[in-house]
């Protein structure tokens, strides 16, 4: 089974690393939610300001657009989503989409987003993510603290079962 996935969680939890991993062996369609971002988005990362619902909404609408685009298609969207109603508005867009959380101790992610190389997205806002994250009701959770190639196992099984 090919899914439309969503891997959701906070900046440096992995999910662009798992997503083109598991795109990569259904053979589908990898997309990185930071690709969409407008540049003024960036720009504020960039600068160390918390981008806030109203920059990201443009950034939604993109992504729902493309979603719908894909319609019954599978593919791996790493995305924050980090509020129920970002959530719901890429179910909206794509009914069939199931999420994946990729959580895990901040001291972890902050180590991860610290040695990163070129990102737009610095360590300093790592915080003001924890704080807007609404964790998900219905997704499958998993633990960013497993080896990489650990959790992509356990997600391949999972979603061929």
């Amino acid at each position: 089974m090919n899914p439309a996935l969503l891997l959701m969680g906070v900046s440096g939890s992995g999910k662009t690393t798992i997503g083109q991993a598991l795109a990569a062996h259904w053979n589908c369609p990898f997309w990185d939610a930071d690709d969409f971002h407008p540049a003024s988005n960036r720009e504020k990362m960039r600068a160390g300001l918390p981008i806030d619902d109203q920059d990201r909404q443009p950034w939604l609408d993109a992504l729902s657009a493309q979603l719908r685009l894909q319609g019954q298609a599978p593919f791996v969207l790493a995305c924050s989503a980090l509020r129920e109603r970002y959530r719901f508005q890429l179910q909206q867009a794509c009914p069939h989409l199931q999420i994946v959380w990729l959580h895990g101790d901040p001291t972890l992610i902050d180590q991860r987003l610290r040695s990163r190389q070129n990102h737009f997205m610095p360590a300093s806002l790592l915080q003001s993510q924890i704080d807007a994250l609404e964790p998900p009701n219905h997704a499958r959770q998993v633990d960013i603290a497993l080896p990489i190639d650990q959790i992509v196992t356990q997600l391949l099984q999972h979603f061929s079962a």
